[in-house]
């Protein structure tokens, strides 16, 4: 057993995080993306479909295939491994069972978690453990919700780039999937780390502005990768495959010998280093603890290179380059706006990131951190309450945001406790 609860490094949680209208918010905003997205998709394909590309209308309809069959299994695990007593309104596993074969769970959980949400926020005096049940529900559904992204948009967009290159014409069915899929991407990476942030003080909590710049600065950094990737689809279409698994195994043997802890059973570990390095084929996603500064340059400075070459490659077989061709301004605005998106990841690290008084801020990633708690860092509660728990998500965000000595006590997955850190 690779993971029992929330693995032996993981303390829980002192006190019921509090859920704020911004949260559902967040939620609201995240159920309404999915839905756009999925429709655009379908429509998307059916216009492939229609017009006898069934390649093309395949592929998409492969990948939403893929990405929700990966995203209801998950859902399913993680259904299964929490306490009866968490199951929405008692709802039978027969019941759960049916809507994760019609892949329709992750839905469920999106619309359910928006009930139980808006309940606790009618409430002038929620109680912690509805407070906590609110928060537990928000929790797996960020997680999804990033998975479900970097299976399905990200490759989509890619492909629905490469399609408008090659044809040289951009349907309106086209540019609407193009759209949704990169706010979605940048979307799922806000939403995932605001999840996180839910664990630490109010005052250490994404604002608007933080939020605005968080999503920014993951928005560019990822417009410039995918722009790549599809110019040189437009080459090499048979050989971006290629390319795709070369990185991944690579990017999967990285995450495997981090010795990642998350899941319950050792099978599904392995399926989560799998999803994982999906993620890390498009953006920085960090699994591990402690100081992130030399992987994440590592990291970067490899993405950088391999984008840099796979742009070179369109350019050369295109010379002599013609001004005409609006491909070549956009790939020339390309280096500009990764610039700024870096510029941005490091306004939001001086300025916004909870540990920015830290001595060696330079050193953490807010994503997928282990840092020190001290006076004005970003710390944990330390009054011991009962809620929920939601181990999976607090063991990241414990991981990611505070380093915590404290003895090790064992509470399974979602039940109530009374400890104190």
């Amino acid at each position: 057993m690779a993971w029992s609860g929330c693995g032996p490094k993981c303390i829980p949680p002192s006190w019921t995080p509090r859920y704020r209208y911004l949260d559902l918010l967040f939620a609201l905003v995240g159920t309404a993306a999915f839905l756009v997205d999925l429709a655009a998709d379908v429509w998307v394909a059916a216009n492939y479909l229609q017009a006898g590309h069934y390649y093309w209308g395949g592929l998409v309809l492969g990948l939403l295939g893929l990405s929700s069959l990966t995203t209801q299994l998950f859902s399913w695990t993680w259904y299964r491994g929490d306490p009866k007593e968490l199951r929405p309104d008692q709802v039978r596993d027969q019941t759960l069972l049916t809507l994760h074969l019609l892949q329709l769970g992750y839905l469920y959980r999106c619309l359910h978690a928006l009930k139980v949400g808006f309940q606790v926020c009618r409430k002038e005096a929620a109680t912690e453990t509805e407070r906590g049940y609110a928060v537990f529900l928000s929790h797996d559904i960020s997680l999804l919700r990033l998975f479900e992204t970097f299976l399905e948009s990200a490759p989509q967009l890619t492909l629905g780039l490469y399609i408008i290159l090659h044809t040289s014409k951009a349907e309106t069915f086209q540019m609407l999937g193009i759209c949704t899929s990169f706010i979605c991407i940048a979307w799922a990476l806000l939403d995932y780390h605001q999840s996180l942030r839910i664990f630490l003080r109010d005052k250490h909590k994404l604002g608007i502005l933080s939020s605005a710049v968080y999503f920014l600065w993951n928005f560019l950094l990822v417009c410039p990768r995918i722009l790549s990737l599809s110019l040189f689809t437009v080459l090499f279409p048979s050989y971006i495959f290629l390319h795709f698994l070369g990185i991944w195994v690579a990017m999967f043997i990285w995450v495997t010998l981090q010795g990642t802890d998350f899941m319950e059973h050792t099978g599904f570990e392995w399926l989560y280093r799998a999803v994982v390095a999906v993620v890390l084929y498009f953006c920085w996603f960090n699994v591990a603890e402690g100081k992130t500064r030399y992987r994440s340059a590592i990291y970067y400075t490899f993405l950088v290179l391999d984008s840099a070459l796979l742009a070179c490659f369109w350019v050369w077989y295109n010379l002599p380059l013609s001004w005409d061709s609006p491909v070549l301004y956009v790939l020339l605005a390309a280096l500009p706006c990764y610039s700024l998106g870096i510029l941005l990841r490091c306004i939001y690290y001086r300025s916004f990131h909870p540990t920015q008084k830290a001595a060696s801020l330079a050193s953490y990633d807010e994503v997928d951190t282990r840092e020190l708690a001290g006076d004005d860092v970003a710390v944990f509660q330390q009054e011991a309450v009962t809620g929920h728990v939601n181990r999976r998500t607090y063991k990241l965000s414990q991981s990611f945001f505070a380093g915590l000595s404290q003895d090790i006590r064992s509470q399974e997955n979602g039940a109530f406790g009374n400890v104190s850190l």
